[in-house]
């Protein structure tokens, strides 16, 4: 009975293992049908490789003088910047199951208040002293029956009972998602919760924090000796394997297990189509991964994969150790970094099993000896289970919506009394934390082409298409288009309308009608997409975007500004532009004007979007209350609307304040005024 009852939790345990595999191999990972995507990708990927070269640091003090800021770096992209109070961990044992050679404790502690973790605590039977102790974190394996989810920490048990029998104390932590209280891990990568980008979130900064908080849980156990922890996991646990031990120096050793591998492998190669958002930082100040790892130099540090991982490949992992590797030199710590590459596929392997304990005896225990005790499944999953019950207070099921907060909300008399002044913060701290990749000015500097073509004749009177085409950044064509009359040149137009558009469904020429200059641009993928592929390979193409610090919708923010620039440079004589968004473009809109000259008025369909339709911006609601925007556009930009002012109260007060020094808001009005 017990061996068939095993056998059904590891299928299912395996099954969810490797379905990600399976998605990557339905969808493909090659970008081949998007060639010029594709090379806008490669081009980001290597601008970033040659900024993130560790090679950079030339001594041990360089590296250490930069140390403590990438640190913090990574604590910001993890959500946890500023941190989290460390509230009382309310740790419960709640059963202890017996092996002969050692005890598990069943338990859970709240990392935060209502955010449980469930774990279970190996620590041999005999015990005179305080013992160096492993933090495992587990990959993605379910283990789950009829509904109720028994955690992944049973999946992955075997690795708690060896190191019991071996003379350590192991604590296994379930993680969000695949604990015994169901959180979420696939936000974007299959739920549509895009709006984690804006708010800065990332399930790696719960795991992240949760073992910290797990180490300061064993930090109280007197059968720990916290001078000597180690961490360990695989796939998902090699990744929070990596959080913990750059985040934190209380992690003496480590040894993650296929959690890590190159920028150019996830973007360029498309590893990224096999991981959900636990995998990864919001990647606020761009980052390669190799950075990730040098953090945790010079503490002992084993590298370890297998050579045909499909989703962490060979190529991608030694090249992290190579850019590592230099680090460590700095320190002349090279026994102290260990790469070990094993046969097999992305599966938990007996090989690899026994080169992390060696090392972990190796360093925690000054033990060089052969493993005489390999790992067993001894128990059912039942027998490892936590709760009973689950508990009413969690926010497991919801940590995505509170863990990072959003910016707070400003009052009209705080607006009003720091008007101008928090304008210009606005937007110095929107283009730190939100605009990081837009590209410098001297990289847009390209060849503009300009066609024209007739147009459909008003009254006798003959008009034209003129066709601007230009790149927004290197490998990214856009068109603008103008409609004027054929008797004036581009030079000589003084007014124009300009409607923005989303990319690749957008209005043609013969749509834009009537007597005065209108012009239209759809940014990317502009009018030369849309990307292809179906809903599936749309979102792990927008993946991409968010891995190199950047989001589709914060780069259309760019192609607005872009096209601004261009129509001024070929219209100089310009002295009306209105810019006028289509629905949806409108908070895009608002944004790009707040960097490029004022200009005559924008016109928006609404003001303020509503929360599920904001736009995807790495950070942009974790740094600027939203209801804000319209007046911080309205600074410099005459606003018409049609939302009515009691759906803005916000900016319907500030801006009808005789003590506001910025431009009018006009609401309820018609888009065409």
């Amino acid at each position: 009975m017990m061996k068939n009852f095993l056998t059904v939790f590891a299928v299912l345990a395996v099954t969810y293992s490797g379905w990600l595999d399976v998605a990557v191999l339905a969808q493909g990972r090659s970008l081949a049908e998007n060639p010029e995507l594709a090379d806008f990708f490669e081009n980001e990927v290597g601008q970033l490789e040659r900024a993130n070269e560790l090679s950079q640091y030339e001594s041990r003090e360089a590296w250490e003088r930069a140390r403590p800021a990438l640190r913090e770096e990574l604590f910001d992209m993890l959500g946890l910047s500023p941190r989290p109070a460390s509230s009382p961990l309310q740790a419960t044992v709640t059963g202890v199951t017996e092996h002969p050679e050692f005890l598990v404790e069943k338990l859970h502690f709240q990392s935060l208040p209502g955010l449980y973790v469930t774990g279970n605590l190996y620590r041999p039977r005999e015990q005179k002293e305080p013992l160096p102790t492993i933090l495992y974190v587990c990959g993605h394996g379910q283990v789950k029956k009829d509904g109720v989810s028994f955690g992944n920490k049973t999946h992955y048990h075997y690795h708690g009972s060896w190191f019991a029998r071996n003379g350590y104390v192991c604590l296994i932590i379930d993680t969000l998602q695949l604990g015994e209280i169901e959180g979420i891990h696939h936000g974007t990568y299959r739920m549509n919760r895009w709006w984690w980008n804006s708010r800065g979130y990332t399930p790696a900064g719960v795991e992240a924090w949760n073992c910290i908080r797990a180490l300061d849980y064993l930090q109280t156990r007197p059968e720990v000796d916290a001078g000597r922890l180690g961490v360990t996991g695989r796939s998902g646990g090699g990744a929070y394997s990596w959080w913990i031990a750059a985040l934190d120096d209380r992690i003496r050793c480590a040894v993650p297990v296929a959690g890590i591998t190159s920028l150019r492998d996830h973007v360029v190669n498309g590893c990224i189509e096999g991981h959900c958002d636990c995998m990864f930082m919001v990647n606020t100040f761009r980052w390669d991964f190799a950075k990730v790892a040098a953090l945790v130099a010079p503490r002992p540090l084993l590298i370890s994969n297998t050579d045909k991982d499909t989703i962490f490949p060979l190529e991608g992992v030694v090249d992290i150790h190579r850019q590592v590797r230099q680090i460590y030199r700095l320190y002349g710590a090279d026994p102290q970094l260990g790469l070990q590459i094993t046969e097999g596929p992305h599966e938990d392997t007996q090989e690899l099993h026994i080169h992390a304990f060696r090392w972990f005896n190796r360093f925690l225990r000054n033990d060089k000896s052969l493993i005489e005790k390999t790992a067993v499944r001894f128990f059912e999953p039942p027998q490892l289970k936590v709760f009973a019950e689950l508990p009413g207070d969690q926010v497991n099921t919801r940590i995505d919506e509170i863990f990072v907060p959003a910016a707070a909300a400003l009052s009209s008399e705080q607006i009003l009394e720091r008007q101008e002044q928090l304008a210009v913060e606005s937007v110095v701290r929107l283009s730190d934390r939100c605009f990081r990749a837009w590209p410098p000015a001297a990289d847009v500097s390209g060849e503009v082409q300009v066609e024209a073509a007739p147009a459909a004749p008003v009254d006798g009177q003959s008009y034209q298409v003129s066709r601007i085409t230009f790149e927004s950044q290197a490998f990214v064509p856009l068109r603008l288009e103008i409609r004027h009359s054929s008797a004036v040149s581009l030079s000589e137009l003084s007014e124009v309308t300009l409607h923005v558009e989303a990319g690749g469904a957008g209005r043609g020429p013969a749509e834009m009608t009537g007597r005065t200059p209108q012009a239209r641009i759809a940014v990317r993928p502009g009018d030369f997409g849309p990307w292809l592929g179906n809903e599936a390979k749309q979102i792990q193409i927008a993946r991409r975007f968010q891995l190199l610090g950047m989001t589709i919708d914060g780069m259309r923010v760019w192609d607005i500004r872009r096209a601004l620039q261009v129509l001024r440079e070929q219209c100089p004589n310009l002295k009306t532009i209105v810019l006028q968004a289509a629905p949806g473009m409108e908070s895009l809109v608002q944004l790009a004007s707040l960097y490029e000259p004022p200009v005559s008025r924008l016109v928006l369909p609404r003001l303020v979007a509503e929360t599920e339709s904001q736009p995807s911006i790495l950070n942009l609601t974790r740094t600027l209350p939203m209801e804000i925007l319209p007046v911080l556009a309205a600074q410099k930009n005459r606003i018409v609307t049609q939302t009515a002012a009691e759906s803005a109260p916000l900016s319907s007060q500030v801006t009808a304040d005789p003590r506001w020094k910025g431009q009018r808001i006009e609401f309820s009005a018609s888009v065409e005024d």
